[in-house]
């Protein structure tokens, strides 16, 4: 799911705040997502780490229908950034890349974008005892994003809508990089707006 020549990787690489918060699974926080955020001129790179129960509320690998029909539903609601995170209409933002998945135990789940794989999931996992579930199977969603914007100066704030479209999600921590250096946040679902200002 890797996008090809995405700046923010090496960005993220070589910064000390976002390599500090490499993502494991195992020490998650429930109701906590991770934001990462790299401004370079006209592009926006977006890095989302959310655990399972944040988004579809459960944190075992899916296995019924009912399981993989509510995680093919989340993946296509966290490949539209820009209804989870809204940006002023004054920035003019388009997506040019997004790509959602699911991880468990740091192997990727069936589902990669909008497809659907029916072969994808454990067939394995049937047969483990339910009681083992949230043990061996901690998932966490991954996407990333790539916009560009007419006026990237104008996002003076970002309104997270991601608590409207998932109500088990409690806070988000940011962390941005921009020309002025690197800024961490946390936002939280009474108080949905990252405020911007003085960031450009």
């Amino acid at each position: 799911m890797k996008f090809s020549h995405l700046f923010v990787l090496a960005v993220i690489s070589g910064a000390p705040a976002f390599s500090e918060t490499a993502r494991q699974l195992d020490a998650h926080e429930h109701g906590v997502g991770q934001l990462n955020i790299a401004f370079d001129g006209a592009q926006v790179a977006m890095e989302l780490n959310a655990p399972g129960a944040d988004v579809v509320g459960f944190e075992y690998a899916a296995k019924s229908a009912q399981d993989r029909a509510a995680v093919d539903a989340a993946v296509g609601s966290l490949a539209r950034p820009l209804e989870l995170f809204v940006l002023p209409d004054a920035a003019g933002c388009s997506v040019v890349q997004a790509a959602a998945e699911l991880e468990v135990d740091h192997e990727e789940e069936h589902v990669e974008g909008h497809e659907e794989d029916d072969h994808g999931h454990d067939d394995h996992a049937e047969d483990e005892h339910d009681d083992h579930d949230e043990e061996a199977g901690h998932t966490e969603f991954h996407a990333e994003y790539l916009l560009t914007c007419a006026k990237p100066t104008a996002i003076t704030d970002i309104t997270f809508a991601y608590f409207d479209v998932f109500p088990n999600a409690r806070e988000v921590e940011v962390q941005i990089i921009s020309d002025s250096g690197a800024t961490s946040f946390e936002v939280e679902r009474d108080a949905p707006v990252l405020n911007l200002h003085g960031m450009f």
